[in-house]
C-alpha cells in the first residue's frame, strides 16, 4: 500500500540549548526531517514515520503509541507531543501533562491516503498478548 503523509514538527530552542543537539534529538526519532530555522525553534517536515515506527516496535509500545495517535485524531491527520530529553537519547517518551522546561517536540501528521485510521495502524499496529497484528488477517 502507498502512504501520503505530511508530517510537521516543531521543537522550540531555548536560549540555554544549542540549536543543533535539538535538530539531532529530532532526528533521531524522524532522519528525514528537513528544517527551517525559526527565532525560538525549529520546524520542519517528512513525508516519512518509518523510522519513527522502527522505534515504537523495538521499545514495544505500541500500544501506548496508539492511545496517543487516537486520543488526538481527526479526519484529516493525528497529533501527538514527544519529550525532547528523551528523543536526544534517540527514545520516545510521549509528553502527557505538563510541558518540560525546555519545551516538548510537537508532531502534526495530515494523512493524505489512505486514511488516518490506516495510516495508525501501519505505523502502530495493533496488538495481541504484546506481539503486533496485521490488521488485514483479523476477522
Amino acid at each position: 500500500m502507498i502512504y501520503r503523509v505530511k508530517a510537521r514538527i516543531v521543537a522550540p530552542v531555548c536560549d540555554t540549548e544549542v540549536t543543533a543537539r535539538v535538530e539531532d534529538a529530532v532526528r533521531n526519532l524522524f532522519p528525514n526531517v528537513e528544517f527551517e530555522h525559526e527565532t525560538g525553534e525549529l520546524a520542519g517536515e517528512t513525508h516519512s514515520l518509518e523510522r519513527f515506527s522502527e522505534r515504537l516496535h523495538e521499545q514495544e509500545i505500541l500500544d501506548t503509541a496508539r492511545r496517543e495517535f487516537f486520543k488526538r485524531a481527526d479526519e484529516d491527520g493525528f497529533s501527538f507531543a514527544l519529550k525532547k530529553q528523551a528523543a536526544f537519547k534517540g527514545v520516545i517518551n510521549f509528553a502527557v501533562g505538563n510541558p518540560d522546561e525546555l519545551g516538548d517536540i510537537q508532531v502534526h501528521v495530515t494523512v493524505h491516503e489512505p486514511d488516518v485510521e490506516a495510516y495508525i495502524d501501519h505505523v502502530a499496529p495493533p496488538t495481541e498478548d504484546g506481539r503486533p497484528v496485521d490488521v488485514d488477517d483479523r476477522d
